[in-house]
Parts: structure tokens; C-alpha cells; sequence
């Protein structure tokens, strides 16, 4: 498997602390109230996980799925020797050839979707959807559109777009503006439960939806 993420993986949540001064973790976290004890919990494009492992200090039954071998690998070393109710499944795989369809309570894609075509997030989208439960979450966190005045939007866009130029160059991630993960769930008969944003800069940068499934 060609592991896009072997140079910059390991800078990753380093570079997302300065980027953002802590905001993207907070995204990644923010529907975490609604996860109760034994919940299946599943995680696409994992990263270095720290909502993952949150997910399974509440008690979750959590799945871990990445492409990246490098970044599980990191992903292992945070969860050695520590304690969970349910040990933390790590899985190896590209996710739409993950399979366990609707059989997760929650299904998160955090900062993961915007590293797609605009064609493939409607792919993987719907793959992820199939994933959860009848009446099961799918969580997406990431950018948040840009919003307010034309100024307030240029600067959204720059910061954007600066993201968006160094996973392109450093990880072979898709060039693309901001995407409406609201209005692509909703096309896929999912209801928007929680919106939850995150400041940075003065403006609304990222932001969590939680999406049900019928």
C-alpha cells in the first residue's frame, strides 16, 4: 500500500496544535457527549487518533481504519500499555473496502473527507454512511465554509487554502475549495442533528456535524 502520510504523518498533530492553537482537536472531539458506554464507534483515516482514544476512555467498543501504516503505527504507540474497557480494534485497510456494513452506532470522519476529489467524497461518503446503523451518527469534522463578509471569506479561504497547498504538495491530497458536508449529507437522506463550531483568527474555521441516519 502506498503510504502517503510516511513523511508528514508523523508532523501531523503538531502542525494541526499550531495551525489552529488546539481548535482542531476540539472539532474532533465535540459530539463526544453523545457516545455511551459499548457504543461501536468507528474511526475513518484515524490519523494519530485522539478521538479515537477519547472515544474508548467513555467506554465504546472503537474500530480504527487507515490506510496509512505509518500513522497507525504512531497511533499504536499512544495506546500502548493503557487500559481500556474495550481494547481498540486497529485495522490496516483502505475504508471502502471495509465491509461492516450498518453495524456501527457512530461513524467519524474527522478532518478525513477533505482529502478527496469531489467525486470520491460522494463515494466515500456513502460508503461511510452504509456503515452505520439504522437510526446510527455519522460525525464529519472539518472546515467549515466560509461565511460573513467578502473579507471575512478571502481570509477563510487563504487560510484554507494554505492547508489545502501543503497536503497537496507534502501527501498527493486532492486541490479543492471548501465542501459542504451539510448540503452532501443531507443528499444522502441524512438528518442534521448538532452543528458545533470552533473559532480561530476571528472567524469560524472548522466545525462538527453530526448527521442520522433513518
Amino acid at each position: 500500500m502506498n503510504d502517503k502520510y510516511k513523511v508528514i504523518g508523523p508532523l501531523y498533530d503538531f502542525l494541526a496544535m499550531i495551525f489552529s492553537a488546539g481548535q482542531i482537536d476540539k472539532c474532533k472531539t465535540a459530539m463526544h457527549d453523545y457516545i455511551k458506554p459499548d457504543d461501536k464507534v468507528l474511526f475513518a483515516g484515524v490519523g494519530q487518533g485522539i478521538d479515537a482514544i477519547e472515544a474508548a476512555e467513555l467506554g465504546a467498543h472503537v474500530t480504527v481504519v487507515d490506510l496509512s501504516e505509518s500513522m497507525l503505527n504512531i497511533f499504536r504507540k499512544r495506546i500502548k500499555g493503557r487500559y481500556f474497557t474495550h481494547p481498540i480494534r486497529v485495522v490496516h485497510q483502505d475504508i471502502l473496502t471495509f465491509d461492516e456494513y450498518g453495524q456501527h452506532d457512530f461513524v467519524y470522519a474527522n478532518f478525513f473527507l477533505n482529502v478527496f476529489t469531489r467525486e470520491m467524497v460522494t463515494k466515500v461518503m456513502e460508503h461511510l454512511i452504509a456503515l452505520a446503523k439504522s437510526k446510527g451518527h455519522v460525525v464529519v469534522g472539518d472546515f467549515s465554509l466560509p461565511s460573513g463578509g467578502a473579507v471575512s471569506q478571502l481570509f477563510q479561504n487563504i487560510y484554507w487554502y494554505i492547508a489545502d497547498i501543503i497536503f497537496c504538495v507534502m501527501a498527493k491530497n486532492a486541490f479543492h475549495p471548501v465542501y459542504d458536508y451539510q448540503a452532501q449529507l443531507r443528499q444522502f437522506g441524512m438528518e442534521i442533528k448538532d452543528v458545533r463550531s470552533f473559532r480561530f483568527l476571528f472567524d469560524e474555521r472548522y466545525y462538527s456535524i453530526l448527521a442520522q441516519k433513518g
